[in-house]
This record gives structure tokens, C-alpha cells and sequence, in this order.
């Protein structure tokens, strides 16, 4: 089972229910974590555990060589992305725009950009107790995410399969987020009871909608702003597997970097209540 931790916008508690919910089922059976949002990564502040493998990641970028090129222009007439372009003595190559298509290099006549790796990040695996983490970072000034959630993805399912995985994703709708749901047999969806969380939520459940995702929502922070996402879950058909309420000792914790799934009763009901749903979908 992979269930995704996602939401339409920053701030809605994500990371918050990933971490949890991971810890909280890595006590019952074996669970992987997996913190997809790459970008910002921060569940490695929650979890604690053994650094058992790091390394670097890569995507391939073509590198122009002039030897044999005849500047027939091809490379630049196959691209989609406008990440070659041809010059009057010259080829330019962008990497910030290369998608790594490989288009450029294989189509070239001459074999003239050769496909290079570039580095984009590093990958760290980190293991405690029945608990698998892994988290990726993106380098600092990296344009495109994708690649390295793709990547972070792929190891999970090489080294850690046939275990429930739990992945905490980019806020949002747009390219980073759906390429971290789209192999999700459960995408939850944490929302925060106020009008822009509201807005939002509606955003990201057309999205997976239109992609075909399973969902179920978790309301957290409830008990401030109002009633409109519970109606309009019901009204839609839209589970609401959980409410987490806002409690200003749990905020407290959760600032100071603490994980708080067995600190508080109403937690340890709430995680549960999830995790009854998880098990329900995959009978």
C-alpha cells in the first residue's frame, strides 16, 4: 500500500500527519516514510534514526561537442522545452529547461551532445526500529523537482517493497505534487477548516479526480474557522476518515520538533481511525 499525505496548499498540516501516522503504524507493522516534498523537506526533523545509505542523485543532460557537429539544427528543432538552441557558431544547451528526453542526443546525426550527468540532490536512508525513512533534498537553485521525486520513488519500490509506505508530498497542484501521487492507492488529503483551506482543498480534489486517485480527507486544526469542508465532503461523497482538534499543547510539541501520536489520547484515536481506513482499502 502507498498512501499519499497531500493537500492544496502549505501549512495544512502534511508533514504533521506523515510523520504520525508513520510512527504510529511503524509500532503495529513494518512502514517506510518516505518525504517526497524535496524541495522543503523537513520530516527528518520529527524522525530520528540510523543513517543506513546515502547518495548522490543525478539527471542527464545533453553536452554539446563540436568535433563532428555540422550546426544542421535539429537538436533544436526536437526539443520541447527550448533547452537547445542553435547559435550562430554554436549549440547552447540549457540545463535548467532540459527535461532529459534524451530527444536531442539520439535524433543528432553526428552524435554531438552526448547525454552528461548532472547532479541534482542526495538521498538519505535512515531506518529506527520497524520505521524505514527516506528523504531526498534538491539542490539549491535546482529549477525542476520532478526528477528527483521520481528517483526517491524508484528506490522505495527497489529496496523496501511489500511494506506500507507513507509519503509526505508537495503542497499544491502542480507538477511535483501529482508525480508523487500517481502510483497512490490512497491519496489523503489534510485540510485546515478556514476559507483559503477550503478553496484549496476543492483545487487538489478535482486534481486527483481527474486522475483517478482514491481520496479520504483529514481535517486538522478543527475546531477554528468553520463548517464548509465537512458539508462539502458530505455532500460530495467524500470521506472524512479524521479531526484532529486545534489543541495549543499539541502545537506546543509539534514546534519543538516532537513527534505526538502517544503523548496525547485524542491522538492515539484519531491516528487509529486512520489507519482502520488503510487497512479497510486494502482487504
Amino acid at each position: 500500500m502507498k498512501i499519499s499525505i497531500a493537500s492544496g496548499k502549505g501549512g495544512t498540516g502534511k508533514t504533521f500527519i506523515a510523520t504520525n501516522l508513520a510512527s504510529y503504524i511503524a509500532e503495529r507493522e513494518n512502514t517506510v516514510l518516505v518525504d517526497m516534498d524535496v524541495e522543503e523537506p523537513n520530516s527528518g526533523i520529527f524522525i530520528k534514526g540510523d543513517n543506513i545509505h546515502s547518495e548522490d542523485k543525478f539527471k542527464m543532460i545533453p553536452e554539446w561537442e563540436s568535433k563532428n557537429c555540422t550546426l544542421c539544427g535539429l537538436c533544436q528543432d526536437v526539443c520541447n522545452f527550448h533547452a537547445v538552441l542553435k547559435v550562430k557558431d554554436g549549440i547552447m544547451v540549457f540545463p535548467e529547461l532540459c527535461h532529459s528526453c534524451y530527444a536531442c542526443s539520439e535524433l543528432c546525426p553526428h552524435s554531438s551532445l552526448p547525454m552528461k550527468p548532472v547532479k541534482i540532490g542526495t538521498l538519505d536512508h535512515y531506518r529506527k526500529g520497524k520505521l524505514d525513512f527516506i528523504e531526498s533534498k534538491l539542490n539549491v537553485g535546482e529549477e525542476q523537482a520532478v526528477p528527483l521525486i521520481s528517483q526517491t520513488d524508484a528506490y522505495a519500490d527497489y529496496h523496501l517493497k511489500n511494506k506500507i509506505r507513507i509519503c509526505d508530498c508537495p503542497p499544491g497542484t502542480a507538477c511535483p505534487a501529482i508525480e508523487s501521487v500517481k502510483d497512490s492507492d490512497l491519496v489523503i488529503l489534510a485540510a485546515e477548516p478556514t476559507p483559503f483551506g477550503f478553496h484549496d482543498l476543492k483545487l487538489i480534489i478535482k486534481a486527483m479526480q481527474k486522475i483517478g486517485k482514491r481520496i479520504a480527507v483529514v481535517i486538522n486544526k478543527a475546531g477554528i474557522g468553520n463548517d464548509d469542508t465537512e458539508i462539502f465532503c458530505r455532500e460530495n461523497k467524500i470521506p472524512v476518515i479524521a479531526k484532529i482538534p486545534h489543541y495549543r499543547k499539541l502545537a506546543v510539541c509539534y514546534s519543538k520538533g516532537e513527534l505526538v501520536y502517544d503523548r496525547f489520547g485524542f491522538m492515539q484515536t484519531e491516528m487509529g481511525k486512520i489507519y482502520s481506513h488503510i487497512k479497510e482499502i486494502a482487504k
